[in-house]
């Protein structure tokens, strides 16, 4: 199957990428048609093959990647020892990231249920690192008496659930800045681990 005349791998892969994210954001995975992620990119609906084998595989590409990129971007964050200096570097850093990716934060979120049972076992394996490395924090907090919280995962995914909802409505021309939201999340997530 032939390219469309002017189509390039290096410049039209990452536009398919581009295209399914916002469409699957937009209208949900299982109302987008590889035809329609072709027209939004200019394509033939054949060329579109020469990206992606096919759609569920563009799907699990997204959600791989915003997950690895994740993972990659909080190991390269400065660590602090003090639990709860690392609770308030986790919550600054999941805001940050997050609020700049909310097409990628609906589709990893609310897209989970169309992944095929294998690449479902892969994303849910990078969430559970991920999650993990939150649920370790706090459970060191409680260890050292700082932090008082009876479960350490259910923390965890509470803190997560509630931080990750910053990107549903947070806008950058909105009443407050990214640094005020950190700021108020922040106290929040303090107050939840408190002793």
């Amino acid at each position: 199957m032939a390219r469309t005349q002017g189509s390039h791998s290096g410049t039209t892969r990452p536009r398919v990428r581009a295209a399914a994210l916002r469409l699957f954001a937009q209208h949900g995975y299982a109302a987008v048609s590889m035809r329609k992620i072709a027209a939004e990119v200019g394509l033939q609906a054949g060329a579109l093959y020469n990206y992606t084998p096919d759609k569920q595989s563009l799907l699990f590409d997204l959600m791989q990647s915003h997950m690895q990129e994740l993972l990659a971007a909080w190991a390269a964050a400065p660590r602090r020892d003090a639990p709860l200096d690392a609770l308030e570097a986790f919550t600054r850093f999941h805001i940050r990231f997050h609020s700049r990716r909310p097409d990628e934060v609906f589709v990893s979120y609310m897209e989970l249920r169309n992944l095929e049972a294998d690449n479902f076992a892969v994303i849910e394996d990078l969430r559970r690192d991920y999650e993990g490395q939150l649920e370790a924090i706090i459970r060191r907090g409680i260890e050292t008496g700082g932090f008082a919280a009876a479960d350490p995962k259910v923390t965890a995914m509470a803190v997560i659930a509630m931080l990750t909802g910053v990107s549903t409505w947070f806008r950058q021309d909105g009443r407050l800045s990214l640094d005020d939201v950190e700021a108020l999340y922040w106290e929040m997530v303090r107050k939840v681990v408190a002793a």
